[in-house]
C-alpha cells in the first residue's frame, strides 16, 4: 500500500505521526512531504541557510524509514489557499498515487498547519478528477480514486483556542517510540529555535509528553491520534485498523 504523509514544515510529521509511520514502514511504500523548507525556523542561521538545513534533516528522517522525502519549497508563514499551490498539491498526489494520505489537523495553533490541511483535503478530491489540469507539461495522470484521508493530532492536542481535540481513534505506538525519538532527533536545528521562540527546551521530551497523554487515553504508554475525513466521496473504512490491527483503538463515533 502507498502512504503519503504531508504536513506544513520539516519535523511536523515526526512529532505527530512518526510512531504510526514507523509501524507501517516495513510493509508499505512511504512518501514524506512538507510544504515548506522551514526557512523561518532559526534564530541564528540566515533564511537561506536554514532553508537548506531543514529539508536535509527531513530527508535523513525519511531515510530512516526507507521512505522518500519531497519538499514543495514554499516559505514558512506564507502558505495560502491559492490556485497555483492547489494544483501543485494535486500534482504531488498524482505522482505518489497514495492509497492513504495523512496530514495536518484542520484545527491547529498556526495558520500554516491549517492551510496545509485545507490544501491536502482539496487535492485528495481534485486529483482523481480527469479534467482537473495541474498545468504541468509533464503532468502525472489522475488518481484512480479518492484516497483515504486522515488528520493527525494538532500540536499540544488542542485547537487554536486551547480546546482539546478528540481523536476518532488512536494508534498504540509504544513499540515504535525508540524509532519516533530517533526520527525527531534528526531535526537537530530545531531544539535551540523552539527553546528561544516557544519556550520549549526539552524538544524530544515534549513530544513524549504529548504521546504519553494520548496513550493514557487508550491505556497504553504512548499513542498518536487521528481523525478520518468522512465527507462525500471519501473512503469510510478504517484503513489503519486494517493495516495495524489491535494497535488501533476506536474512540468515536
Amino acid at each position: 500500500m502507498r502512504i503519503l504523509a504531508i504536513h506544513a514544515h520539516p519535523d511536523d510529521i515526526e512529532f505527530l505521526m512518526g510512531g504510526t509511520l514507523a509501524l507501517l514502514a516495513p510493509a508499505h511504500e512511504l512518501t514524506l512531504a512538507t510544504f515548506t523548507n522551514g526557512d523561518c525556523g532559526s534564530a541564528t542561521h540566515t533564511r537561506e541557510e536554514i532553508g537548506r538545513i531543514r529539508p536535509a534533516e527531513a530527508a535523513a528522517a525519511a531515510a530512516m524509514l526507507g521512505a522518500r522525502y519531497v519538499c514543495l519549497m514554499q516559505h514558512d508563514l506564507e502558505l495560502e489557499f491559492r490556485d497555483g499551490l492547489r494544483r501543485e498539491t494535486a500534482e504531488l498526489l498524482r505522482r505518489t498515487a497514495p492509497d492513504v494520505v495523512m496530514t495536518a489537523s484542520p484545527q491547529d495553533y498556526m495558520a500554516d498547519h491549517e492551510m496545509a490541511s485545507a490544501l491536502v483535503r482539496d487535492a485528495c478530491f481534485n486529483a482523481p478528477v480527469p479534467l482537473y489540469d495541474t498545468r504541468r507539461p509533464d503532468a502525472a495522470p489522475p488518481l484512480a480514486k479518492v484516497p483515504c484521508l486522515l488528520y493527525a493530532d494538532p500540536i499540544e492536542l488542542t485547537d487554536h483556542l486551547g480546546r482539546p481535540v478528540e481523536p476518532m481513534f488512536a494508534v498504540d505506538v509504544s513499540a515504535a517510540m525508540e524509532t519516533k525519538t530517533a526520527l525527531l532527533a534528526c531535526h537537530a536545528s530545531q531544539r535551540e529555535w523552539l527553546r528561544k521562540h516557544h519556550g520549549i527546551d526539552a524538544y524530544i521530551e515534549t513530544m513524549k509528553q504529548w504521546s504519553a497523554a494520548r496513550g493514557a487515553r487508550i491505556g497504553t504508554a504512548y499513542a498518536e491520534g487521528f481523525r478520518q475525513h468522512l465527507g462525500h466521496s471519501f473512503p469510510r473504512d478504517n484503513v489503519l485498523a486494517a493495516l495495524l490491527g489491535d494497535k488501533v483503538r476506536k474512540l468515536w463515533p
